[in-house]
């Protein structure tokens, strides 16, 4: 068959007529896509801007639709959920990401920062860590080490958040973490005792000293073991370097160094001690103590009522009129007793400690705030002696 060549040539133009057509309406469309993008991206962003949480998740989902492939849009989606309290579909976000094989590793390490806030703010811990690990050696590093210590810290596993404060001490980048660790080895310490394991108790404790040797909290515990363990001798020695060291923490301990210092024939010294501590920092504790250690009635209450006149507080009212009354007999001032109980009563919420970061108050003393969970943000004298 003969082939004919002016068929080919009639045929050329209108090929090229046609893909001409094609390739405008393909950069017609083109166009259109990415001008609707933008549209529903500044849309979202002003329903944003405007509180209007709902309308904009509306708004940046449409936005994703025109342009999949955007993981700035992914993102913006993703932190709208979490803060909205939709934790799923911000995991769905997330997760969708890192499964993006042409994502690049900073935009994955991003993704993955994203996984680990959603599952923190969810309450899936477990998940949590193992999303918080992922990020080590990345920009998140820091970061991630520091939501790793909280962590720890919340499922008290006191080995980990070692692990991870001294990480972060190593780093030089976020300040120091001693007393830090010197807690962790306590809260060790104590658990070892709870178990028996003394000598496990022992080690945890040198450590604390270690990481921390000017710390208060190892020394108050290190006399609460000797004097458990009825070595009041070094009991007494802890303490006095706690009284040396940290003067006002010592009254935490003032009754109990006067009993140990009973025990240990040692109360005229440790007497002397006392009165020259009330100098400095006059407390109502340390003058329980001295009174454990004069045990003369008429005596205490005379260092009472100079405290009151000093210092006026209600617990010292209170306290003058119980050992007024324990002199008189409580038969000859029924009126009183009353009066006592009245002023205990109105003294109770003023011998609470209180949290200097979030306010929290508690009867008993604590080293980590259990409102706030801050480390030593408790001052050590209550809120009448403040």
């Amino acid at each position: 068959m003969d082939f004919d060549l002016q068929w080919v040539l009639l045929g050329l133009p209108v090929a090229f007529a046609l893909g001409w057509m094609a390739s405008r309406l393909d950069v017609r469309q083109w166009k259109r896509e990415q001008h609707e993008s933008p549209k529903a991206y500044f849309k979202g962003l002003n329903f944003l801007l405007n509180e209007q949480q709902d309308k904009a998740i509306d708004a940046f989902i449409e936005a994703v639709q025109h342009d999949p492939d955007t993981s700035d849009l992914h993102f913006a989606l993703g932190n709208l959920f979490r803060r909205r309290g939709e934790y799923e579909r911000a995991v769905r976000v997330h997760e969708h990401l890192l499964n993006r094989a042409d994502l690049p590793a900073a935009e994955r390490d991003r993704a993955q920062h994203g996984l680990a806030q959603d599952y923190m703010k969810a309450g899936l811990f477990d998940r949590a860590e193992g999303a918080w690990k992922a990020l080590e050696g990345t920009t998140f590093d820091t970061e991630a080490r520091l939501a790793l210590l909280t962590l720890h810290e919340r499922s008290r596993d006191w080995r980990a958040a070692v692990e991870d404060a001294s990480k972060l001490e190593r780093s030089g980048g976020t300040g120091s973490y001693s007393s830090r660790i010197a807690h962790y080895w306590c809260e060790l310490a104590l658990e070892a005792d709870g178990r028996g394991q003394i000598a496990d108790g022992d080690e945890a404790l040198r450590k604390a000293r270690d990481a921390a040797p000017q710390a208060a909290r190892p020394l108050v515990l290190a006399g609460e073991r000797a004097r458990v363990a009825r070595n009041h001798v070094q009991a007494m020695q802890a303490w006095h370097q706690l009284l040396v060291t940290h003067p006002h923490a010592f009254a935490l301990v003032a009754r109990d160094y006067a009993r140990s210092a009973i025990e240990a024939g040692e109360g005229p010294h440790a007497l002397a001690e006392l009165q020259a501590l009330y100098q400095k920092a006059p407390s109502l504790d340390l003058l329980a103590a001295i009174g454990l250690l004069d045990v003369q009635a008429s005596a205490q209450r005379r260092r009472v009522a100079d405290h009151l006149q000093k210092h006026p507080s209600l617990s010292a009212a209170r306290e003058l009129l119980k050992l007024r009354a324990a002199e008189l007999g409580s038969d000859e001032d029924p009126d009183g007793q009353s009066i006592e109980s009245a002023i205990a009563h109105a003294a109770k919420p003023l011998q609470r400690y209180r949290c200097a970061a979030c306010g929290f108050e508690a009867q008993n003393y604590f080293w980590q705030c259990p409102g706030c969970l801050n480390w030593d943000s408790y001052p050590t004298q209550r809120l009448e002696d403040l």
